[in-house]
């Protein structure tokens, strides 16, 4: 019997008794089952949605970076006259991450004049950068790591290069010195970052001191009679962050503002040249580090960092040199493991590498060049440990990609924890950093003094 007062609709089934009871859970079960089959097109979290757009100008080259959700399906080609690079986002929208490119570009970006994106038809957003000079794309794709989606990389390099070492670089395997004056150095001044960057609080290194035309500097206090080829390579840039302090400050930029003062002390020194690996906050490759060191016939190659720890009570300064064996430490495994992770992070196109380049980075026996560079940072960590507690008091070993260099005395130095509050303030302020520029230049000094560089050049009458 029907309930009382209840009217069926057209179309309503009305059951009653437990035969159409189960009638209906069959029912409902064979539909739930049905619709789990139905195939109801692509999901919308499969598409990929643009989240960040970034751009990392340098007189190197300029790095266009567009982070996804998904991997970005793109074609590419050339336009002339003028010069353009046009890229097409295939199965995209246009979104406000997209639209923003274009205030990215900063007008002294060596490469790019503008950067426009906009709908090209359904499902396709194009990209044309219009070029100041004539370019040679790289583009490749990088699957997630760390913090970081999926990633398209734009890399425009110049088609005519016009730096020496970067030239030499690109045209030769890196085993002749390259034409370098004292003062030269791998990149120009440092072009600013994008608003990606924002985070960043990079102080500007002190203006160079040069010596008073009378002072008289005592050629035998190095105790070398040629030129001195020092390397400096401040970690990470660009798309590699580093290791970030609880305040917000950035390895990468820390680093850099220290190497910037260690490279003034160094030039007022007459018989020494100092190279930078990068001048700027853009990344550059650890192999191609390694590379540009081997390029200038590097006398000394010094990687400067600031550590991270899980513990923030973690301080001090620690030096590490390559090891042909075992890490000597934990710590100092996990710190090369860490450490050799930049290139994922910062993006290489790993199909691109020089095979002999790759042969001398597994070449680890060079039992002399890493005693010199434990002698190297033995003398270091006696000049950092007048400004700062030390880590640990030995020098540690591992294997470092940075530091395979088979014939360059090669360390790496961590300045302090940046993951320690205090020590992050440490390394933001103007003293400490020229304290520490100090003491390395200090080390630099003491150890060429000690262990001087076999005759190469003659220096020219000054």
């Amino acid at each position: 019997m029907r309930n009382k007062g209840i009217t069926p609709q057209p179309n309503e089934i009305v059951t009653s008794g437990p035969i159409p009871q189960r009638r209906l859970l069959l029912q409902t079960a064979a539909a739930t089952l049905l619709l789990s089959v139905i195939p109801r097109g692509r999901a919308a979290s499969d598409s990929p949605n643009v989240v960040a757009v970034r751009v990392w100008p340098s007189h190197a080259y300029t790095r266009v970076t567009i982070e996804s959700t998904a991997p970005l399906s793109f074609k590419q080609f050339q336009l002339k006259d003028p010069e353009r690079l046009v890229v097409d986002l295939e199965g995209i929208d246009i979104n406000s991450q997209l639209q923003s490119l274009s205030g990215k570009v900063l007008p002294d970006d060596p490469y790019i004049q503008q950067l426009r994106a906009g709908r090209n038809k359904p499902g396709v957003v194009r990209l044309v950068l219009d070029l100041k000079t004539e370019a040679r794309p790289q583009l490749f794709t990088l699957p997630p790591v760390a913090e970081y989606q999926h990633r398209l990389v734009i890399d425009l390099y110049p088609a005519h290069q016009d730096d020496p070492l970067l030239a030499f670089l690109s045209d030769h395997d890196g085993d002749s010195p390259a034409p370098l004056s004292k003062s030269d150095t791998i990149a120009s001044q440092p072009q600013r970052a994008d608003a990606s960057a924002a985070g960043d609080s990079s102080k500007p290194a002190q203006p160079d001191k040069k010596p008073p035309k009378d002072e008289v500097v005592e050629r035998k206090q190095l105790k070398v009679d040629r030129l001195v080829t020092v390397v400096l390579d401040p970690g990470h840039g660009g798309e590699d962050p580093g290791a970030v302090g609880p305040g917000g400050t950035y390895e990468k930029t820390v680093v850099l503002s220290i190497a910037r003062r260690l490279k003034t002390l160094l030039e007022e020194d007459p018989n020494v040249r100092v190279v930078l690996t990068r001048d700027g906050d853009y990344f550059v490759p650890l192999g191609t580090r390694v590379k540009k060191a081997r390029a200038v016939k590097a006398d000394l190659f010094m990687s400067i960092h600031a550590d991270a720890a899980l513990r923030a009570d973690a301080s001090g300064a620690s030096v590490f040199a390559l090891s042909d064996k075992s890490a000597t430490s934990v710590q100092a495994r996990m710190l090369a493991q860490s450490q050799n992770e930049a290139d994922l992070i910062g993006g290489v196109k790993l199909d691109n590498k020089n095979p002999e380049l790759a042969r001398v980075l597994m070449d680890l026996t060079m039992t002399s060049t890493i005693n010199d560079s434990l002698k190297l940072g033995k003398v270091m960590l006696g000049e950092l440990g007048d400004i700062n507690r030390l880590h640990k008091p030995q020098v540690e070993q591992a294997g470092f990609a940075v530091l395979k260099a088979p014939d360059i005395p090669s360390v790496l130095v961590e300045t302090a924890f940046i993951s320690n509050p205090e020590e992050e303030k440490k390394l933001v302020s103007d003293d400490y950093q020229q304290k520490m520029a100090q003491a390395l230049h200090r080390g630099i000094r003491k150890f060429f003094s000690k262990y001087p560089p076999q005759p190469r050049t003659k220096l020219a009458n000054r």
